[in-house]
């Protein structure tokens, strides 16, 4: 579903991504996770096209992650939302619902703005949300095409406790239905509940990638050690 083979994004001297490679199956959910700086945001803004990677290669079901049916696979919630100043909660969903040809659309955001306690708030503009519904509204017009590949960048910033219920919520819905998710967040108890596994990222560099067990298993840590105290071990500075 998803192939990046040595992307190196540079800024200056400076490679914020150094020459990584990995692979995302059809159903996989893999958590990526890494100290602030480690190039977890500029990986994914690579990938989904926002950010001109400097060199390596991304494909996207087979095609070059650039091509229009590349995006046609995909949907991208970015760590800080953006929202139309002008369109109401409403003509965000029914925008995205003709841009990807969906049909009957009605229903499906119906659905998704009753989750996100959004429902109120249908004729309300994009200008005068907080920064919580913008983030539910950015989650609820990326669930909307049923795409096969979701991006998620830090999905939680922002979102109330009974928000983030729900999105976990989502991420074990998506995974049932198998979709492919690449997830990057802080909440890594999150993480720990829905990922077949994980990439660590540090300095740029994928530093661990594996299942939790086997990543435990290469750190020497006992069963009783959480992701979270795995996590903590491989960063750390030596």
């Amino acid at each position: 579903m998803l192939t990046v083979t040595n992307l190196i994004k540079k800024y200056g001297k400076q490679n914020a991504v150094d020459d990584i490679s990995f692979q995302l199956e059809g159903g996989e959910v893999v958590g990526l996770l890494g100290p602030n700086g480690a190039g977890k945001s500029t990986t994914m803004k690579c990938i989904v096209g926002l950010l001109r990677k400097t060199s390596g290669e991304v494909t996207i079901g087979g095609y070059d992650h650039l091509s229009v049916e590349a995006k046609r696979f995909f949907s991208y919630i970015p760590e800080t939302p953006y929202v139309y100043d002008l369109l109401t909660v409403k003509e965000h969903m029914q925008f995205i619902a003709q841009a990807y040809g969906v049909t009957e659309w009605q229903v499906k955001a119906k659905e998704l703005l009753e989750l996100f306690e959004l429902d109120d708030k249908q004729n309300k503009l994009g200008r005068d949300l907080s920064k919580g519904m913008r983030q539910k509204v950015s989650i609820c017009c990326a669930l909307l095409p049923d795409p096969q590949l979701l991006f998620f960048d830090e999905p939680m910033i922002g979102l109330d406790p009974k928000a983030i219920k729900n999105t976990k919520q989502v991420f074990k819905q998506l995974k049932e239905a198998g979709k492919t998710i690449l997830v990057s967040t802080h909440l890594i108890d999150s993480v720990e509940l829905i990922a077949d596994r994980v990439m660590i990222l540090k300095d740029g560099r994928i530093i661990g990638n594996d299942t939790i067990f086997n990543l435990k298993q290469q750190a020497l840590q006992g069963q009783g050690s959480s992701l979270e105290d795995l996590f903590l071990e491989m960063t750390k500075d030596e």
